[in-house]
């Protein structure tokens, strides 16, 4: 009879902080990896397999990087803003239940802004959790967000996640409220100017990611160990991350976290319309279409009736934004969120849709990725030469690099 307990893998040598469990396939000593790939072996530098009673509690936390550390949290996962008002309270508080660090978006109405952060507090009790701060650059953006900071320190919000103008007028405010700074840039170019702000993180995203990818479009995978080499502060990456293999290879890149929002979409939390999400899993990424070129504010989004209307106006080299206004107006997007019609706003749409093919809780979505990541670095174990040995030798032996 094949033996169908649970094991532990544990490989030396890589920052593991816990075990990924495993399903045995036939016995002790084959293994089937979630990319189906097998491995067996024996050696000193050998991966362990390790008995465990289940497999299908929350997971572990498996990597301890300088985000975790910063953040307290456990996994190197981060949900960042959803706009307009897509990432709310009980998204948000799902996320950092899950594990990771989500972003209660703050360019809605300030009621509901108001609303959600209480009401994110009121449900994670000591938790932390985190708020978006998109600074715009007209409209009185960095009045706006000093405007908030009382809210977020009332409340105890644990960290912000900035992006557009810069942070800097706001950083005093917010270091005096004890809120940590993670300041989002889409290209190192911008990391760079961001290092001298007294910010505590930066995250860097790349072309594929849905909503602002910056004027110059370079990947994420070209980004991210750019970053790496010239950011010494604690470094995100996001951009077309669905994937526990990307999240391995984000961290193998020298990134000490992921960022995700289109891949997030599916999530049950979210409060949008089932159908778009049905949508999304449906999808397979390349649906989105960047808008807005001409005015050097690149936007990546769906590509649907108000999309189109804007590329029209971009192939007349329209560059007056008031002929833009009507069909960017934010309560276009929330309506399309609400009702399902996807037809009419900017819905901000990644590729990484692709990799978004069932609703799933935020914990599932994370597990999955956890486990597609232990996966994805055994994979290079036995590329390597790092093999399995067989768990009845092993027993409970805690493996030493």
């Amino acid at each position: 009879m094949p033996d169908r307990n649970r094991y532990v893998l544990i490989i030396p040598g890589l920052r593991l902080r816990a075990p990924r469990l495993w399903q045995v396939a036939d016995n002790a000593a084959q293994v089937r990896a979630a990319d189906g790939s097998g491995l067996r072996g024996s050696g000193r530098r050998a991966a362990f397999l390790i008995h465990s009673e289940s497999a299908s509690s929350m997971r572990p936390q498996i990597f301890k990087t300088r985000i975790t550390e910063l953040l307290g949290i456990r996994h190197p996962i981060l949900c960042g803003g959803l706009g307009p008002g897509v990432s709310d309270a009980a998204y948000v508080a799902a996320v950092v239940k899950a594990g990771g660090m989500g972003f209660i978006v703050s360019s809605g109405e300030t009621d509901w802004v108001e609303e959600q952060v209480r009401t994110c507090r009121a449900t994670l009790g000591d938790l932390g959790f985190g708020v978006n701060i998109y600074i715009s650059r007209f409209d009185e953006g960095i009045e706006r967000a000093r405007r908030l900071i009382p809210l977020l320190a009332d409340n105890r919000v644990s960290c912000v996640e900035t992006a557009g103008a810069s942070p800097e007028p706001i950083i005093p405010a917010l270091r005096e409220a004890g809120i940590k700074i993670i300041h989002k840039v889409p290209a190192v170019k911008y990391a760079r100017s961001a290092t001298r702000l007294d910010v505590d993180a930066i995250t860097v995203v790349g072309a594929d990611c849905g909503g602002h990818p910056g004027v110059f479009m370079i990947s994420t995978m070209v980004q991210a160990p750019v970053a790496a080499r010239e950011i010494d502060l604690p470094l995100v990456v996001g951009g077309g991350i669905g994937t526990g293999s990307q999240l391995a290879a984000a961290l193998a890149m020298g990134a000490d976290a992921i960022v995700m929002g289109t891949r997030m979409l599916v999530a049950e939390e979210l409060w949008i319309h089932p159908s778009y999400k049905q949508f999304i899993a449906e999808s397979d990424g390349t649906q989105s279409v960047v808008v807005k070129q001409i005015l050097r504010d690149h936007h990546r989004v769906l590509e649907n009736d108000s999309a189109r209307e804007l590329l029209a106006l971009e192939d007349r080299k329209v560059t007056d934004f008031d002929a833009y206004r009507p069909h960017v107006a934010g309560k276009l997007a929330r309506e399309a969120y609400r009702t399902g019609d996807r037809s009419r706003g900017m819905l901000d749409f990644g590729p990484a849709a692709a990799f978004a093919t069932s609703i799933q809780s935020v914990e599932t979505i994370f597990d999955d990725m956890l486990d597609g990541a232990c996966a994805a670095i055994s994979r290079m174990s036995a590329l390597t030469g790092q093999q399995v040995q067989d768990a009845d030798a092993v027993g409970r032996q805690i493996c030493v690099d």
